[in-house]
């Protein structure tokens, strides 16, 4: 008999790998390993040193982010101060659309998907997060709370990054 464990690594050796899997929803695991500099289609990890401002966001059970649009300039580290105002499990995901939109349907399919990357917080209710990015590609991106049916009630904001 397969258990759920099997059936994800089975599915993600399926779908070649998906590389928003790693750690599990919930509070962030400490370490005190450094954060993975990887390049993404939206920018890198950043160095909380370098940020070049702090931006509060809120999330609620609404299933809203406030405020809900951002402008950054091209290049610029931000640091986010993510509060959540709810009574329920939050997240805060940097990413495209594509990217956010193919793992939210993850999310439907496997709720309790475990990953952790460095442009993810989770939040527990009345808990804060924090995230710090390097905005290097101009853009239209978002973020989202991709837990199971955040994402499809509209916990969205979007992310316009300036060219230099």
């Amino acid at each position: 008999m397969l258990n759920f464990s099997s059936v994800l690594l089975v599915f993600v050796a399926l779908m070649g790998g998906v590389s928003n899997v790693a750690l599990a929803h919930g509070e962030k695991k400490s370490s005190t390993a450094p954060v993975l500099k990887e390049q993404t289609d939206w920018g890198i990890a950043g160095d909380v040193k370098s940020a070049n401002r702090t931006v509060e966001v809120s999330m609620g059970d609404d299933m809203r982010f406030s405020p809900g649009r951002l402008s950054v300039k091209q290049g610029e580290t931000i640091r986010f101060v993510v509060r959540n105002s709810g009574a329920l499990l939050h997240e805060f995901v940097i990413g495209t659309p594509a990217e956010n939109a193919k793992h939210a349907e993850l999310m439907l399919k496997f709720p309790g998907m475990e990953h952790d990357e460095p442009y993810m917080a989770h939040v527990n209710p009345g808990q804060t997060g924090e995230i710090v990015w390097t905005f290097n590609r101009a853009g239209m991106f978002e973020f989202a709370c991709l837990i199971a049916g955040h994402f499809q009630a509209g916990m969205v904001g979007t992310i316009t990054v300036a060219a230099n």
